[in-house]
C-alpha cells in the first residue's frame, strides 16, 4: 500500500484552486462570460445562448455555484443567477499580484522538463524526449 502525500496549502491557495477547478471546462467559462456581460440570468436565459440541454446547464451552475463563483436568488418561481464578483476578484489579484511577481529560476524548478536529444533508429518520429527531472532516466542497453 502506497503513502499518500498530502501538502496543507493555505486558504488563499485552496480557494484558487477551488475557482480554478471549476472555471476548467469551457461551459463553465461561456455561462461566467454570459454573466459578467449581463448579470441576473435564469437557467433558460442562458440555455437560449448555450444550445445544451437544461439539465446540463443546471449541473454546470451547480459546480459554478460550489465554488462560490456564482450567487443564486429566488424570485418567485424563477432562480436567477449573478457573478460572485468578490471571489472574481480573488482570482484577478492573484493572477495580476502574484503569478506578475514570482520570479524563480528555470533550473530551480523541480517541476521543470528537460529536453534531451537522442539518436535511435525512431529519430524521425521523435525528435525530443522529456524527462522530468526527479525521475530516473533509464539507461539504453
Amino acid at each position: 500500500m502506497g503513502v499518500t502525500k498530502h501538502l496543507n496549502f493555505d486558504i488563499e491557495t485552496k480557494g484558487i484552486g477551488k475557482i480554478c477547478k471549476a472555471l476548467g471546462h469551457p461551459t463553465r467559462i461561456q455561462i461566467m462570460t454570459l454573466l459578467w456581460k449581463r448579470n441576473n440570468r435564469t437557467c433558460g436565459e442562458i440555455v437560449e445562448l448555450i444550445p445544451l440541454a437544461q439539465s446540463t446547464i443546471s449541473k454546470h451552475l451547480l459546480e459554478l455555484k460550489k465554488a462560490n463563483l456564482v450567487h443564486i436568488k429566488n424570485e418567485g418561481k424563477k432562480i436567477i443567477y449573478s457573478i460572485d464578483v468578490e471571489n472574481i476578484e480573488k482570482l484577478k489579484k492573484y493572477l495580476t499580484s502574484y503569478l506578475s511577481t514570482i520570479e524563480i529560476a528555470e533550473q530551480n524548478k523541480a517541476t521543470v522538463l528537460t529536453t534531451r536529444h537522442r539518436i535511435s533508429r525512431n529519430s524521425h518520429l521523435k525528435e525530443h524526449n522529456y524527462q522530468f527531472t526527479h525521475k530516473k532516466i533509464k539507461q539504453a542497453i
